[in-house]
């Protein structure tokens, strides 16, 4: 279709014209931190330690089990598999992390549009949340070959990395691994995210400047993406109690999972 592909054509490439001057005149800027700490599993949540005594707690990240029935066999996922359990003895560690680039992306935006300008008052949002993904890819990858290390070796395509080829996981809370978003403002404390990157959470723990990014890090070889699907009413119960909320509360943040 030549309509199409010239009009698409035109997009990438003025696309590329308005990257080009965001980066020559820093018009954007990023900002991101990360976080590690010893961790281990006890039942479907993590506790955080505040040292490698690994005595006291820390904080703890709480973690939904799938319940919908599945073929004979196939296992039941919680992102807290991905944890060595605390009654193995085994040392293990979580990460979690916090990057923007939209930093400047409310001025940008509102000078396109002091001119009527709102293609490119689009286009610039559309690039700072492509950036803020491109951040925390390029920050995964120096967590697994450098600053956590579990992957030092790791020679990827950038094919490879599209394709999540690498060791490792980063689900995002709100995501279908983890729709709990309440567990951002565990994740936002853990992190003193606000202060170090400028990023904050509103109180529908929306990420304000939008174009931003934050999630949690596991190493395990075997963690993978999963959506935890529908859940039932006494995991919903169990869970408002380790959270220390009521049900009301726990059902209204998970109620796209809710079976009943």
């Amino acid at each position: 279709d030549k309509v199409v592909g010239v009009e698409a054509k035109k997009l990438f490439d003025d696309a590329q014209a308005l990257l080009k001057k965001i980066v020559s005149e820093k018009l954007l800027k990023a900002k991101g931190v990360i976080g590690f700490w010893p961790a281990n599993a006890v039942g479907d949540d993590i506790e955080l330690y505040t040292d490698e005594s690994r005595k006291t707690v820390l904080t703890t990240i709480h973690t939904l089990r799938q319940q919908a029935e599945k073929a004979k066999g196939e296992p039941y996922y919680a992102l807290s598999d991905f944890v060595a359990p605390k009654d193995t003895g085994i040392p293990d560690y979580w990460g979690g992390f916090a990057v923007t680039t939209g930093l400047g992306c409310d001025e940008l935006v509102a000078k396109f549009e002091k001119d009527h300008d709102d293609y490119n008052s689009i286009m610039t949002k559309a690039i700072a949340d492509r950036l803020a993904e491109a951040f925390a890819e390029r920050m995964h990858e120096l967590v697994r070959k450098d600053y956590w290390g579990y992957a030092k070796d790791e020679v990827l395509s950038n094919e490879d990395l599209i394709k999540e080829e690498y060791k490792g996981i980063r689900p995002a809370p709100g995501y279908p691994a983890c729709p709990d978003h309440t567990e951002k403002a565990t994740l936002f404390s853990l992190l003193d995210a606000e202060k170090a990157t400028g990023i904050f959470l509103t109180e529908n723990f929306a990420m304000y400047p939008t174009a931003a990014v934050s999630g949690f890090y596991f190493a395990h070889p075997q963690s993978r993406y999963f959506g935890l699907g529908k859940i039932e009413k006494d995991q919903v119960e169990e869970y408002a109690k380790r959270k220390n909320l009521t049900l009301e509360e726990v059902e209204r943040w998970l109620s796209p999972n809710l079976s009943y």
